[in-house]
This record gives structure tokens, sequence and C-alpha cells, in this order.
């Protein structure tokens, strides 16, 4: 994720060598967080038809689609990487959607963005993609932010794929430690383990760890909700915290721990995450977390003016299909339909369970945090961090 504002950028099939790129970083291993070493096999897609489950309706929709430019407009703040093989394949399945339009914003931007755009009475979004829960939440409190539409394939999926009304999850991200292998021999297993590590030598990781800003919307949301899930937690953040400094990018937390700035961090994102760990050959390895894997469902949902509103209707069902989880998985985010089938280079759901157990997924929801008991997490978060 980035804090610039970037302008959109143009997916076309013609740009072959970040899918060669992509490529060649899904070949890599997963490390700690497990995997199995046989590659997965290409995934099919059923050109230009919908599954047999459909409504008969939904031929109108592809129709309609059809005569909108072939084109789509996504506000996101998903890297481009986990993007690449879900536009690839959501143009092998609707050949006549030639371009679409992607951005990379930072968690709360995506919001900002558009309903200063709607502000003004028009607004390019087609697809609102955050994964910032907060957020979405204090977005949709507004009337009209979202076009209503009820996906049919959520007879498919398990009940947390609705996150919202009209806001279904793309992807299930597990959070998890991310460290140095070169500088912290001994791998943590959750974040008990890593206080009880920094606390055999607090010297070797002053300023050394990072965790995320809790300012931001990602940051407080994922913090907020292990604590709340686990209170004990507090007896180890006291530990980690004062001698921990705040970042307000998975990118940035990712790119120092590689370089060595810091030894370690906690609750970086998988997303981003994975595909260091491949291109590291060793250096850079994540765990999840034993004593509770805080997963952060990435929302999706049709803006409420969308220019190109069937076919963002298209998409969303796409990404929810067994064919858009595979593509999902294989961009690096993780699925969770059970379909998709643990592989070299996939992350799914039902791998975070097999590690850590059901009791120790900690779901995010989709709700408002009243501004009282923000504000009291955030003094109390920030109260123990080193500044």
């Amino acid at each position: 994720m980035s804090n610039d504002t970037p302008a959109l950028r143009t997916w076309t099939p013609s740009r072959r060598q970040m899918l060669a790129a992509f490529a060649a970083v899904a070949a890599g291993g997963l490390g700690a967080c497990g995997g199995t070493d046989d590659a997965p096999p290409p995934n099919q897609i059923a050109e230009g038809t919908a599954p047999d489950y459909y409504p008969p309706a939904y031929a109108d929709i592809i129709a309609a689609a059809k005569n909108e430019g072939g084109e789509l407009t996504i506000y996101s703040n998903t890297d481009q990487e986990n993007w690449a093989p879900i536009f690839r394949d959501f143009q092998k399945k609707y050949p006549w959607v030639k371009k679409i339009n992607a951005n990379n914003l930072d968690s709360d931007e995506v919001f900002q963005r558009v309903l200063a755009e709607q502000a003004t009475g028009s607004s390019p979004a087609d697809l609102l993609v955050s994964n910032a829960a907060q957020a979405w939440a204090e977005y949709v409190a507004g009337a009209d932010r979202l076009l209503a539409y009820q996906s049919p394939e959520l007879p498919k999926l398990p009940p947390f794929a609705t996150l919202m009304p009209n806001v279904y999850a793309m992807s299930t991200d597990p959070m998890t430690i991310a460290y140095n292998t070169s500088l912290m021999p001994k791998a943590p297993t959750g974040l008990k383990s890593l206080a009880d590590i920094v606390a055999a030598d607090p010297g070797k990781f002053n300023n050394k760890i990072t965790t995320r800003d809790v300012k931001g919307a990602f940051g407080f949301t994922v913090s907020y909700t292990y604590t709340q899930a686990n209170p004990a937690a507090w007896n180890s953040l006291e530990t980690l915290l004062p001698l921990a400094r705040p970042e307000t990018s998975s990118g940035t937390q990712t790119e120092k721990i590689l370089a060595g700035e810091y030894l370690a961090g906690f609750f970086i994102s998988g997303a981003p995450a994975y595909p260091v760990v491949d291109k590291s050959g060793g250096l850079f390895q994540v765990t999840f977390l034993d004593d509770g894997t805080v997963v952060l469902p990435r929302g999706i949902g049709i803006a409420p003016k969308a220019p190109h509103s069937n076919t963002a209707k298209l998409f969303v069902d796409f990404v929810l299909s067994a064919e858009g989880q595979r593509a999902v998985a294989e961009g690096g985010l993780t699925s969770y339909r059970d379909s998709v089938q643990r592989a070299k280079g996939l992350h799914t759901y039902q791998e975070i369970v097999e590690k850590v157990g059901e009791k120790n997924v900690v779901l995010v929801k989709y709700a408002l945090v009243s501004d009282g008991d923000e504000k009291a997490f955030v003094d109390r978060w920030n109260g123990l961090l080193a500044r």
C-alpha cells in the first residue's frame, strides 16, 4: 500500500512483462507459512459464460456490459502485483473488456477520493476495493454510497463473504509476524513468543521493531481487533511497543525488514509480504501468530453511479467465483473458497486454520467502533510506543 496519490494505472493484455515478473514471483516458496512443492495447474476459465447456477436473467447483465465500452475503473489499496492474475483471467472470461484502470491508494484515501469526486457530481470509479474495515463502515454510513447488488455467488460462500450490505469479501488476508532471518535466527511463533525473544535482549531490539500506525484505519483495525479478541496481549505489547516504531505502509515495513533496518514487525499484511518472502532467498520470512492471527477481509463494492455498472457486476461475481478466487490466490491474496486447492504460490483461508486452529483465527468485522473506544485504544497504544 502507498500513501502517495498516483494516477490511475491502466492494465492491458499487452503488459506481458508484468505477467512474466509475476510468474517468477509465484514460482517461489512460501517459507514459514506453508504451502506445497507442487506448482498449481493453469486456471480454467469458461469464456463469456456464467456458471449454470446463475439465474437466466444474468444474460442481460452480460449483454449490457458488452455495450459499456469495454472499460472498468477501480479505486483500491491493492498492489498491481496482486491484481495481475485477476485482471488477466477476468479478461479471458470477458474478452471485450479491453482496459482496466486501477490505482494503489492508501487504505483511507480510496474513500476520501471518491467522496470528493461525488461531491462535484461525477466520479469515474466503478468499483471500490479496500481492506480498511473502519473506513468502509464510515463510508457506507452515508446514504447512497454503493450500488445495491446481490451476487449470485453468495449461496456458494460462507456467511462472512457478506461484510456489509453490498460489500463482499474479495480475499481474507492474514496479519503476520515478519522478520529478518539473518538478524533474528530464533523464529517467533506468535506475539507472546516475539515479546519473550525481545525481553531476553531488549537493547538489540530498541527501535528495531515495527508495527502499523494506529492513527490510520488499517493499523487501528487490525491492532484493535487483536486486543479485543485477546486482552492478555497487552502484556506482550507492553514489552514490544516501547521498542517499536510505527509505519503507515506495509510496503515500507517489508522493505525495511529486508534491509535490516528492522529485525521484525508484527501485524504485517500477508498480501504484500508473501512476494518478498519468495524473492528474498530466505532472508525475509513470515509466520502466522499461534496466539491469534487476525484475518482482514478485503472488501469490494460497486460505486453508486458507476459508469460501467454492469461490467462492475461481472467483476464482483468473478472475484467471488471459483475461477476468480483461484486468480485471487495466484495474485498473493488469500482466497477463502473451498474449491481453491493449496499449491505452490497459492494461499487460502484453510491454510491459516490448519496452521493456528479455528479458535486462533480472529476475523475482522466490518463495523464502526465508537469514537470513545477508538480514542481510548489509540491513547493506550501510542502511550506505550517509543516516540
